[in-house]
């Protein structure tokens, strides 16, 4: 019993982000992120008529791929109790829950269902776009892509907040613009959902041209509603930067504190 245990231990240690000594889990991270390139590369190419002489060939990558990632979600449901501290079967269970298991099973279940669920093929084909989240999966074995997702996690309060008051002001723009240009275009502006789509295409800057204002109330509510959008659009982006500043200074900070050999009045490991 405890030379499985030893091996599963081991595996764990394989299949996580592996140390730099650890050349077998630093293979298993590179070999992980290149199936996770292929497989958005192939889904792509996929799409092209041009190339559809060689699906045969991308099927065939495709399938290599779906069995690739069905062993190692099988590997991380054997060891995922030397995650969550439970049972093997309460451990597997509460990590097909997490978002990396929830990615993982949808990266591989589309793949399956057609073959026991014919009709729902094209339904299940769309569902395959969901395997292109594995690309944040892909982010962690990477220093510089996942200081993004730990500046996106401490300032997710401030992101939302933002996020909101975007929104509000959306609604706000939709009904104003819903209220003024009605009656002359009641063919564009139909509700106010025609109204939210103008005001997320002027508050987010983009304006594709499709629906504009041609009364003057409208085109007042319009100017307004253009200069607005710039603030806005730049309150989220400036919480960002100062997150990736803060988080760069605390680097560098901590680099500074290993060197200086300051060692931690707790457990005595160094700073």
């Amino acid at each position: 019993m405890e030379k499985k245990r030893i091996t599963r231990r081991r595996i764990f240690e394989i299949i996580q982000i592996g140390k730099d000594t650890d050349i077998p889990s630093r293979v298993f991270d590179f070999v992980i992120v290149a199936m996770v390139v292929i497989c958005v590369v192939v889904s792509v190419c996929i799409t092209f008529q041009e190339l559809s002489r060689w699906v045969p060939v991308l099927h065939t990558v495709e399938v290599v791929i779906v069995a690739f990632f069905t062993f190692e979600l099988g590997l991380r449901l054997l060891t995922a109790d030397f995650i969550y501290k439970r049972g093997r079967i309460a451990s597997a269970v509460r990590y097909c829950f997490s978002f990396n298991g929830i990615v993982e099973i949808l990266t591989v279940v589309p793949f399956y269902m057609p073959l026991m669920f014919p009709q729902g093929l094209i339904a299940f084909r769309l569902i395959r776009v969901v395997r292109i989240l594995r690309i944040f999966q892909a982010n962690t074995y990477s220093d510089a892509l996942s200081t993004i997702l730990i500046v996106l996690r401490r300032r997710r309060s401030q992101i939302l907040s933002s996020l909101l008051i975007i929104f509000l002001f959306m609604i706000m723009a939709s009904l104003l613009m819903y209220g003024f240009e009605h009656q002359a275009q009641p063919e564009v502006f139909k509700n106010a959902f025609s109204g939210i789509w103008w005001s997320t295409s002027t508050l987010l800057t983009v304006g594709y041209g499709d629906i504009y204002p041609i009364t003057i109330g409208g085109q007042i509510v319009s100017i307004a509603i253009t200069f607005l959008g710039v603030g806005l659009v730049a309150i989220p982006t400036g919480i960002l930067s100062a997150g990736f500043t803060e988080h760069i200074s605390e680097q560098k900070e901590t680099g500074r504190t290993r060197k200086a050999g300051v060692t931690c009045p707790y457990c005595g490991e160094g700073l």
